[in-house]
């Protein structure tokens, strides 16, 4: 799925640019899961609370990119198999 780019500066208008690109791709997203057997009632409010979620989670930690990976942390041991230890 592509999303068109901002067109604008101006924070309202780029509001306006993207709410109606959202609202394409959920009319886009509705129809198909119509079409899979889901109401349009039911997946609306599941979409609603997923966006709600990542908002959620957006506030949290709004680059999640920039955590470290796990596998780099300090002094992080993974146990395998029946509790032998992996340096």
């Amino acid at each position: 799925m592509t999303f068109p780019s901002p067109k604008s500066e101006a924070p309202a208008q780029r509001f306006e640019e993207a709410t109606a690109a959202a609202r394409n791709a959920l009319e886009k997203l509705i129809g198909a899961a119509n079409e899979a057997g889901w109401g349009t009632e039911e997946i609306s409010v599941a979409l609603l609370k997923a966006a709600q979620f990542l908002n959620d989670a957006n506030k949290k930690d709004p680059d999640p990119a920039e955590d470290p990976d796990m596998s780099d942390a300090p002094g992080k041991r993974e146990q395998i198999g029946h509790g032998e230890l992996f340096d």
